[in-house]
């Protein structure tokens, strides 16, 4: 944890946004925002900060999250203080025109109403930089297929931790199918019940035990779909 004496305004560039990493490994939202705000004083770009300071500070939290050396209690304060830094460079960001690493739907499914887990996946995939539309809880196939067609995300993420519930997301795809969309749109799923064999069951692209895991698949998925698009239209 960051000494309460230190100056941030006195550590050179490196040893600040590594002082940012330990910060937000820590859940200390006040030194997030201030750190941010002194790498733009010094003339730093915001997809810069964004990248080098946040994303990689909370690519360290997934990987301890994932192999259970921290736990959900402190994911939710980092994620909350990378949400703190990102209340700053987020205008900045849409004023630059900075890339996304992609955009996802993402809500717990009709009839369930658990959103903990999806709540930490959103705030995991805004901090590896993805732009998120959360649908809430309760979210039935027309309200999925909306925000779709509204926002054209590259990934739709659904949760559910009901075992009554979890049958709802291959209505949810079939639908996908029948607007044809589905093509477009990679489908992620999660929630405690769930597991490989039931999201092969349903058509989805990948099941996702974890928000560290939902991150990992979402940015390769992108880029093998980024990549493939890149060589058909050469």
């Amino acid at each position: 944890m960051a000494d309460d004496d230190l100056d941030l305004n006195s550590l050179g560039d490196d040893d600040l946004v590594a002082q940012m990493h330990d910060d937000l490994y820590d859940g200390l939202k006040q030194e997030i925002e201030e750190g941010v705000r002194i790498l733009l004083g010094r003339g730093w770009a915001p997809y810069d900060v964004l990248t080098k300071a946040l994303v990689e500070g909370m690519r360290i939290v997934g990987v301890d999250f994932r192999d259970g050396i921290l736990f959900v209690p402190e994911v939710l304060l980092a994620a909350n203080a990378m949400k703190a830094g990102m209340t700053i460079l987020r205008p900045l960001l849409a004023a630059t025109g900075a890339p996304r690493v992609g955009r996802m739907v993402i809500g717990t499914v009709k009839g369930d109403i658990h959103d903990i887990g999806k709540n930490l996946v959103t705030m995991m995939m805004e901090g590896a930089g993805f732009e998120v539309v959360d649908l809430g809880v309760n979210t039935d196939a027309d309200r999925y297929i909306a925000a779709i067609r509204e926002h054209k995300p590259e990934i739709l993420g659904m949760s559910a931790l009901l075992t009554t519930t979890m049958p709802y997301m291959k209505v949810v795809i079939e639908e996908l199918k029948t607007q044809g969309l589905r093509a477009d749109t990679i489908v992620l799923v999660g929630g405690a019940p769930l597991n490989e064999a039931f999201a092969d069951f349903v058509g989805a692209d990948a099941y996702c035990r974890d928000a560290a895991t939902a991150v990992e698949t979402a940015k390769a998925l992108v880029a093998r779909r980024q990549g493939s698009a890149l060589v058909a239209s050469a």
